[in-house]
Order: structure tokens, then C-alpha cells, then sequence
């Protein structure tokens, strides 16, 4: 096959948790370009979402689900419906997180709970319903969100950190059991990017500054910057590419 068709996804259909903006948005448009239809869900995705006329607007086709992935009773009926109405799909995206930031020693059970809920509870059982069909069916290909807190501790986000900590550990595990039955289970681990979980660290600017000045590529990163990664990692290009944490961090990690 030519290098260049081993990047094609035509014909492929991609679920993508937390497709409403930043990084889920650009990861469901790159997937869209590289001509995979999409199956969107957000916890609050409009009917006629952003996400959906870009998705659209490359001739690709959009269905669009609105779930809370820390209500377990809703993510369970809404992996039924996917299944239902779709089948399993080709494409895996488990991007849907959320961050609550309190000093450890305040740290409430709720904001525990629920980041452990979005964060780690849903992906597993996401990872498990639709990847049971991928191995039967012999093809598939999983994508974690990990982050810099897969590898690091974090400040003021013990939940979060110890979520993406576990991401990382669920995607090597899955990746030991389904890389032999033809199921690619990977991650990518974004760095400070541009989104609306580092505003809070964009707006201070002590904590920015100190930032920028770790980044070699010497700027927060946008959300395209993961188009290309998630492409690769879903294509025939990574088919050999089993449990890799992929770091799109501008360099932070190897400084």
C-alpha cells in the first residue's frame, strides 16, 4: 500500500468523546479530513453543533449524542444506542475529561468522584463494551486522551492527575490483551494546550510565564496540533504502534 493511502480513513467510522471543542473538536475534524465519519457526543452537544457543520461541511457524515459520562446509568445507554443505531464502530476516541482544581488538603469527595467518574470510570467501560466487538470482529483502533499528569503529579489536581495516571496504565493493559487480535489501543498525552482547562493557568501570570519558559517550542499548543497525531495513531500508518503513550507537549517532557 502507498504511504500515503495507509493514512486514508475512508470508509471508517470514529466515535469521539468530547467533540464539542478544543481537543476533541480538532480530533473529530482531523479524523473527518482524513475521511472517516463521525459519531460525536459531548456532555452538552447542541443539535446543530460546530462540531457537526465542520464534520458536514467535508462531505463526511455527523450523528450527534449529548451524555453525561458521570452519570454510569446514561454512559450505559448510550453505549447501547451507539450499538443499536451504528454498530461498533472502527474508531475509538476516549477524549472526554474534565478538571477540578482544589489544594489537596481541601480536596472534596464530590470533585474526586466525579473527575474519576469522567476521567477513568467511562473510558474503561467505553473501552471494554465497544473494544469486546473490535476483538471479535478482529479490527479496531482505541485512542486514550492521557496527559503531562500521566507522567507528573500536578498542583491543586490530585483527581485529575491520578486519573490521567490511570488512563495511561488502562491503555497499556488493554494493549497487552487486544494487540495480538488485531486491536490498536494507544494514547496521547497532550501538554499545555490552549483550551478551557488551562485558563485558569493562562489568566495567571506567574504560573504562564513559568510555563512558556519550560515549552522549547515556546508556546502553548493549539488543538489542530492534534489532528495529525490522532490520524496516525487510527490509520494503517501506526498498525504496529501498540500501548504508546504519544506526547504532543512541544517538547516540555524532554526538557
Amino acid at each position: 500500500m502507498n504511504i500515503l493511502d495507509q493514512f486514508s480513513l475512508k470508509g471508517k467510522t470514529a466515535l469521539v468523546t468530547g467533540c464539542r471543542r478544543g481537543i476533541g473538536y480538532a480530533m473529530a475534524e482531523g479524523l473527518a479530513e482524513a475521511g472517516a465519519d463521525i459519531i460525536g457526543v459531548s456532555a452538552s452537544l447542541e443539535e446543530d453543533s460546530a462540531i457537526g457543520r465542520a464534520v458536514t461541511a467535508l462531505g463526511r457524515t455527523f450523528t450527534g449524542y449529548s451524555c453525561d459520562f458521570g452519570d454510569r446509568e446514561a454512559l450505559m445507554r448510550f453505549i447501547a444506542t451507539v450499538k443499536e443505531k451504528h454498530g461498533t464502530p472502527d474508531i475509538l476516541i476516549n477524549n472526554a475529561g474534565t478538571i477540578l482544581r482544589k489544594p489537596a488538603a481541601e480536596h472534596p469527595d464530590d470533585y474526586w468522584d466525579r473527575v474519576i467518574r469522567v476521567n477513568l470510570d467511562s473510558a474503561f467501560f467505553l473501552t471494554r463494551e465497544f473494544g469486546r466487538d473490535m476483538v471479535a470482529r478482529g479490527s479496531g483502533k482505541i485512542v486514550f486522551t492521557a496527559s503531562l499528569l500521566t507522567f507528573q503529579g500536578g498542583i491543586t489536581v490530585p483527581g485529575y492527575a491520578a486519573s490521567k495516571g490511570a488512563v495511561g496504565q488502562l491503555t497499556k493493559a488493554f494493549a497487552n490483551e487486544w494487540a495480538a487480535k488485531g486491536v490498536n489501543v494507544n494514547a496521547i498525552a497532550p501538554g499545555y494546550i490552549d483550551t478551557d482547562n488551562t485558563e485558569a493557568l493562562r489568566k495567571d501570570p506567574v504560573r504562564s510565564e513559568q510555563i512558556l519558559a519550560r515549552i522549547p517550542a515556546g508556546r502553548w499548543g493549539r488543538p489542530e496540533d492534534f489532528k495529525g497525531p490522532v490520524v496516525f495513531l487510527c490509520s494503517e500508518a501506526a498498525a504496529y504502534v501498540h500501548g504508546t503513550i504519544l506526547l504532543v507537549d512541544g517538547g516540555w517532557m524532554g526538557r
